[in-house]
């Protein structure tokens, strides 16, 4: 039975670009997919592409294509990733520049885009799914509105003959969707089998999580070589059987239960995972440990996909403050607390007005607050305590005074205070609404390095 072999090179934004490397010279792969985009990734996108209408694609573009370029040409291994984030054109033209300056020439590269649907948000269409507003409500506070765009535009370009597809806001299982349904010619309306392929991208997509990354716990379940981390990749039948597995020699594990747990993860109910793509149903899905780091996972299926897509909001919600102080010895925690009454107080003297503010002994309760004991006991005793004092307001400069005032306790408080750190931030908060697919437009744009 024909195979097709696809690696996932990033999980998040920030991730390793190394086991993307190996995955590239040692996978045998036909894909490579990087999954790069949260929801608040593309809100910060956005922000960069209004201060500069050249970016808003992964900061780490370059430097990723820089790396793995080279090995995937010489496999032939073509690459889908949602690094254009705000702004496709542009990454795929970096992309093209990068190929260029690799010495790769005629290297096809598709952007996707379509996804960015702020104009019909502003124009009325669409509620606001946390709270039931319109989301034209938002005004002026809404940074973004990108709607999740399925497969078939990847596979469109697929066709078109790109050997790098880049989008903005695809579903992350379809970045690994549109690669099957190009290679194997699976209808798109093939529900069961759209089902189990998304299954597949749903363990793919974070990477490193399938592997041993955010699974080991000293002592209950232990996981090799984790500074190492191999990513996984798929070999999938043209029947959507799939294992699961990584580069032999990699570090992490590929288990039962390391499926299991990425398989479980982001899942509200296991029959109804909505996509862009299909209604995939998991409800039945097997996992079973076929060899060393070997898992083959199948049982999904799917029904017809939804009729409206869901749009991610980016929300400009204000900016956060806070400082931060550590206390280290006999009565550190008094101090500490000493510290947190002067700040609340000095806070309130000099009026400032916050939405929220908190005050946190790092260590103790800002995790779970004073409802679960530190340490067991009724009141722990550290050695050492940081104080953690954040707030949000409307401003700037209010959100500035929050971190200044924990500085001043390094004359104007408890003894022994020290290592002061201050920040402010923007926060971003992200919404939810739906809109009518038909209004949502994908578009694909074809350069050549």
């Amino acid at each position: 039975m024909r195979q097709v072999r696809i690696g996932a090179g990033a999980g998040y934004s920030g991730d390793r670009i190394e086991p993307a490397v190996e995955l590239a010279e040692r996978g045998r792969l036909d894909y490579l997919v990087f999954e790069c985009l949260a929801e608040r990734t593309i809100a910060l996108a956005q922000q960069a592409r209004r201060r500069d209408p050249g970016l808003g694609y992964d900061p780490l573009l370059a430097a990723r294509m820089r790396a793995v370029l080279p090995a995937c040409r010489r496999a032939g291994t073509a690459i889908i990733t949602n690094m254009g984030a705000a702004n496709p054109l542009a990454g795929a033209e970096l992309v093209c520049a990068t190929a260029r300056d690799l010495g790769l020439r005629g290297y096809k590269v598709a952007a996707v885009t379509g996804d960015d649907v702020a104009a019909s948000v502003g124009d009325g269409h669409g509620r606001i799914l946390e709270d039931g507003r319109p989301a034209a409500a938002l005004g002026a506070s809404l940074i973004s509105a990108n709607a999740y765009l399925g497969a078939e535009p990847i596979v469109q370009a697929l066709a078109a003959g790109a050997d790098l597809v880049i989008t903005g806001r695809a579903a992350d299982p379809s970045l690994f969707l549109g690669p099957l349904v190009h290679e194997f010619g699976w209808s798109f309306e093939d529900w069961p089998r759209l089902g189990q392929a998304t299954l597949i991208g749903h363990v793919l997509e974070c990477a490193g999580q399938v592997t041993g990354g955010y699974f080991a716990d000293p002592g209950f379940k232990t996981v090799p070589g984790l500074a190492r981390l191999g990513f996984p990749l798929a070999e999938v039948g043209e029947d959507g059987s799939a294992i699961i597995t990584k580069v032999e020699g990699s570090g992490g594990c590929v288990t039962s239960a390391t499926c299991k747990e990425q398989i479980l993860y982001e899942i509200h109910d296991p029959a109804a995972y909505f996509t862009p793509d299909v209604v995939a149903d998991f409800s039945q899905v097997r996992v079973e440990q076929v060899g060393q780091d070997r898992v083959r996972i199948s049982g999904a299926s799917g029904r017809a996909r939804p009729e409206a897509l869901k749009v991610s909001l980016g929300v400009a919600e204000g900016f956060v403050g806070e400082g931060q102080i550590s206390y280290a010895g006999s009565g550190a925690r008094d101090r500490a607390e000493l510290a947190a009454e002067i700040v609340r107080e000095r806070l309130e003297l000099t009026g400032l007005t916050a939405q929220e503010l908190r005050f946190d002994l790092i260590g103790i309760d800002a995790l779970h607050g004073l409802g679960l004991p530190a340490g067991g006991g009724e009141r722990a005793e550290p050695y050492e305590v940081r104080l953690r004092v954040a707030g949000r307001a409307s401003t700037m400069d209010e959100a500035v005074r929050i971190g200044s005032e924990v500085e001043t306790l390094y004359t104007n408080g408890p003894a022994g205070g020290g290592g002061v750190t201050k920040q402010v931030r923007e926060v971003l908060g992200v919404l939810s609404t739906l809109l009518p697919r038909e209004r949502v437009q994908p578009s694909i744009h074809m350069l050549e390095s």
